[in-house]
């Protein structure tokens, strides 16, 4: 027993020299008494810089926000759908929010100035009403805020709000049209449309050709329907001319549109293309004298004319006649001629000189002239 206590006390003894005999590792120093327990650190610890999250471009401008606001029965507002279908008959009120607020609707409501509809500005919002709608009101229904700067004002982009209202009745599938036949000009560089608009939103609407009678391929790449707007020639050309007309079914109803013709456009668009002519360039006194200014256009392009002429400061009686008419110039081709014709009888000194002639269409205008003499 003595000498199994002797043998542990002797490696103890030997534990002890070999801990005391071992040197402190380099770049620490031996703990002193009190020492904190956390050791101090002199890493340079790096700034966090907050992430910026990327942006679209699109992002960055102001987000477009609904202004406008539909009344219920029930007394409260609520945001009209994109499209709605109400029953003919209806009263429907939109208001939106704003102290200057511009709108827009179906031109049918303003071509008749249609009492039916009245639109109202109050301090807050502004407020569109229509009574007793009828089939004929189906169409869009925008409105807008205006930023102003004293009496200059422009389009608020950022406020605004719309929606498409199809009213609906028993047996009326198609928007109603104002004539039984209407005319489309086919004009290769624009989009044209047959105008076959429907009062139910679920309707099949399908294109057809009078002669030879047949249904005509929507296909989606020359022609493409848009409920808003009708069937849309997208390249039209001139084999695309011919009487047409739309069928629209919708559970057991079935009806057929006002037939259109289409007509292809020779002239493309521009400033009027114009051209002037005096009956004779050399007058004798006493004659009548005529001078003709004439404008070949496009078939739906209305031309207006003004005239300067040497007797005007002396307030001289003339004639002056404009008229216009469509004419066929070949290979279906129909164009626009629009003529002005002054006529001064009785011709004096006073009424030589330059005949002018400007001719203004949406595009721009164009001045001609010519000079008459006294002989």
């Amino acid at each position: 027993m003595k000498v199994w206590l002797l043998l542990g006390l002797l490696l103890v003894h030997e534990a002890l020299e070999d801990v005391a005999g071992q040197q402190p590792p380099k770049n620490k120093r031996p703990k002193e008494q009190g020492d904190n327990r956390i050791k101090p650190t002199n890493k340079k610890a790096k700034p966090k810089i907050p992430k910026i999250k990327d942006r679209d471009s699109a992002d960055a401008a102001p987000k477009s926000q609904s202004i406008m606001m539909q009344a219920m029965d029930n007394g409260r507002f609520q945001k009209p759908a994109a499209t709605m279908s109400l029953m003919a008959g209806q009263t429907v009120e939109l208001r939106c929010k704003g102290s200057k607020v511009e709108w827009s609707y179906p031109t049918y409501l303003d071509t008749f100035k249609d009492s039916r509809l009245s639109v109202k500005q109050s301090e807050r919002y502004g407020q569109l009403t229509l009574v007793n709608s009828t089939p004929a009101d189906t169409g869009e229904f925008s409105c807008w805020g205006q930023l102003c700067s004293g009496y200059i004002c422009r389009r608020d982009e950022s406020r605004a709000g719309s929606t498409y209202i199809f009213f609906t009745e028993k047996g009326e599938l198609f928007v109603p049209s104002p004539s039984y036949f209407d005319v489309v000009y086919l004009n290769p560089d624009r989009q044209a449309v047959v105008p076959c608009r429907v009062t139910v939103l679920s309707a099949k609407v399908t294109l057809h050709r009078e002669f030879p009678a047949k249904e005509i391929p929507v296909n989606g790449t020359d022609i493409i329907y848009d409920m808003k707007r009708g069937f849309v020639y997208l390249q039209p050309h001139a084999d695309h001319q011919g009487v047409v007309y739309c069928k629209a079914e919708a559970g057991d109803t079935s009806q057929i549109s006002v037939k259109y013709q289409l007509l292809y456009v020779e002239v493309p668009s521009g400033p009027p293309s114009t051209t002037i002519l005096a009956s004779s360039n050399k007058v004798n006194g006493g004659d009548d004298i005529s001078v003709l200014c004439t404008v070949l256009g496009e078939p739906d392009v209305e031309v207006e004319f003004r005239w300067i002429f040497p007797g005007q400061k002396d307030e001289r009686p003339v004639t002056i006649q404009d008229t216009w008419r469509l004419i066929n110039r070949g290979l279906g081709h129909t164009t626009r001629i629009s003529q002005s014709v002054i006529t001064i009888e009785d011709f004096e000194t006073i009424d030589a000189g330059y005949y002018i002639c400007t001719a203004q269409n949406l595009q721009g205008q164009t001045t001609v002239a010519t000079t008459v003499e006294f002989s």
